[in-house]
């Protein structure tokens, strides 16, 4: 996707996120395992009940272990472009229909990431949706950065290099901007970077959030 295309769609998702960063979602409401069946197969609810797992199990660990096993797990899934996904040239699937396709591109990875590491009870400010350019591929990507402090140097999920690692240790990524439900921020080497916009209450992406918050 252009970057300027990207900007747009993270503005939307910003309004998203800040409207919705202090509401724990239901991800798992009754009857949803049946749903996910009915609607992509027993391969799917298994996967989807994998994740629940993952959650329930993962709540009392130590933040580096969260990171790991939720890298791990989400990183089992296909690398697909949303064309061949969706027959759309860009659709952010929510976790669960990304698990239900067992398929999805870079912001798939990312979301799912997000959103299960935020149900484990880290913070939104410690999590920030960072676009880059994969250079070694001449392309634009999607991770998510993990800040343990304000300050620190990020550490970097990726579907790409699965291996969680500092940024400064990620040279093949070139920053260009980082959003999450406090603001915008453009990149600055490979650190926090600038911010450049604070919370914005409209959102032209309101579907996406419903079928986030209904599971489909």
């Amino acid at each position: 996707m252009p970057v300027k295309k990207w900007v747009l769609a993270s503005l939307c998702w910003l309004a998203i996120l800040s409207l919705h960063a202090d509401l724990p979602l239901d991800m798992f409401p009754p009857g949803l395992f049946s749903q996910v069946e009915d609607e992509y197969g027993g391969g799917a609810r298994k996967r989807v009940e994998q994740w629940h797992s993952l959650v329930v199990d993962t709540q009392d660990s130590p933040e580096s272990d969260k990171l790991l096993r939720v890298n791990t797990f989400f990183n089992r899934i296909r690398f697909i472009d949303d064309i061949r996904v969706w027959k759309q040239e860009d659709y952010w699937a929510t976790p669960v229909e990304f698990l239900g396709r067992n398929a999805g591109d870079c912001e798939d990875f990312s979301i799912a990431k997000y959103f299960t590491l935020r149900a484990l009870g880290i913070s939104s400010e410690k999590l920030r949706l960072m676009y880059v350019r994969a250079l070694k591929l001449n392309r634009a990507h999607m991770v998510l950065a993990y800040f343990k402090e304000p300050d620190a140097m990020p550490l970097i999920l990726d579907n790409i290099n699965r291996k969680i690692l500092p940024a400064d240790q990620r040279r093949d990524l070139q920053p260009i901007y980082s959003f999450n439900g406090d603001g915008l921020w453009a990149a600055k080497a490979q650190g926090r970077g600038r911010k450049i916009r604070n919370k914005s209450g409209h959102s032209s992406w309101r579907a996406m959030m419903n079928r986030i918050e209904h599971n489909h």
